[in-house]
């Protein structure tokens, strides 16, 4: 699988683009500011029906315009199929697939999948539990449309449940038949949450450990560390806990939105006891266990997304992920850099079709290097 051709309209900084993508490795060359990044967005809105950078779809409009448009075609299992993302100002977000709208954009998900390694991975690591709840989420949900259903309802059973106990401690009464509505549905779709993420980290955590050891110059142990409050009580069993401390709250105190991911190293938070060098390598090992688990579920290669990695990783780094490239272990391939020498250094002894393009001031051509007759 490979995305073809990728035309934007009015999408951030550009006001209309359109290019021809090679199978295998596409590099974005161009100066910081200049929009590198935006390209690789627009491919993740493709797979992923949203930005990686800012989830609020109408802030990628162009400044000054009412809509954008992000489109392209995909090749896959010898068919072309053409995607296409349109945001406009205060109207619903349209996305098709050749031309005709999806019912629900959860239809798409896990159709075309990409992983991005980028810069931004650092805030898995330092930002909070919803984070890491959210990827831990969109790597299930690519591979289980069932999960992805729990997901949704559970987040609106959550919002239900929020909005009658602010009701009730308006009123100063507690309806327990009201509220056991809610109750019942929130342990059907937390306790298949909660069954679903155990499992999967189960099978993930050992591809984590592996690609860690293979990326960088550190052999210490790392893993994930899941904490829940249901793996020691049933869901019944804490909504029965939480009853009196959530009527004074006016919140649900318990659930698998309380859950998070600890990213550990030798057993401590690698937030707090991992060094620089450590951490780089523990995000990458994650997002390449990420690309492997689900090229492994999905039987589709996804397509990689590194963004400005080369200028923030040291040459080990470097020559690993590279390795991985002239392994065949990735398929298509879109880099960002700002030094077209390093990029040419780079991929220059690869055995895959590649493709440079010069980006500046939202326009993007393709690079020819000029041959020298000799």
């Amino acid at each position: 699988m490979h995305l073809q051709d990728l035309h934007l309209v009015n999408f951030k900084n550009y006001e209309e683009v359109q290019i021809e993508l090679s199978e295998g490795i596409n590099c974005f060359v161009g100066h910081n500011g200049a929009g590198k990044t935006n390209i690789l967005d627009a491919v993740h809105y493709l797979s992923m029906c949203k930005s990686y950078m800012n989830p609020v779809d109408k802030q990628n409009i162009r400044f000054e315009h009412p809509f954008f448009i992000v489109a392209g075609n995909w090749r896959k299992n010898d068919q072309q199929i053409n995607i296409h993302c349109a945001v406009k100002s205060g109207a619903k977000k349209v996305f098709r697939r050749n031309k005709k709208d999806y019912e629900k954009l959860a239809d798409h998900i896990g159709q075309f999948p990409a992983v991005m390694i980028s810069p931004y991975d650092r805030d898995l690591i330092s930002e909070g539990s919803d984070l890491r709840r959210k990827w831990m989420d969109g790597i299930i949900a690519q591979f289980d449309r069932k999960y992805l259903d729990d997901i949704q309802r559970y987040a609106k059973v959550l919002v239900q449940r929020n909005a009658l106990l602010k009701h009730m401690a308006q009123h100063q009464l507690f309806d327990r038949e009201s509220i056991e509505v809610w109750n019942v549905q929130m342990d059907e779709y937390a306790t298949r949450i909660h069954q679903k993420r155990t499992e999967f980290l189960e099978e993930f955590i050992p591809v984590f450990q592996k690609h860690y050891s293979a990326i960088g110059d550190e052999k210490e142990e790392v893993s994930l560390d899941y904490r829940s409050q249901l793996a020691g009580h049933s869901m019944s069993e804490l909504l029965e806990m939480y009853e009196r401390k959530d009527a004074q709250t006016r919140y649900s105190n318990a659930g698998v939105h309380r859950d998070d991911l600890i990213f550990t190293i030798i057993g401590h938070p690698v937030k707090k006891f991992g060094s620089q060098g450590q951490q780089k390598s523990y995000l990458i090992a994650l997002r390449l266990a990420q690309y492997e688990w689900l090229k492994r579920h999905l039987e589709i290669t996804p397509v990689l997304l590194l963004d400005d990695v080369f200028d923030k990783l040291d040459h080990t780094r470097v020559e690993r992920l590279v390795q991985l490239v002239n392994d065949h272990f990735f398929g298509q391939v879109l880099v960002t850099d700002t030094d077209i020498d390093r990029i040419n250094r780079i991929f220059s002894e690869t055995d895959l079709s590649s493709k440079i393009f010069t980006v500046a001031e939202g326009s993007i051509s393709e690079f020819k290097p000029v041959e020298v007759n000799e």
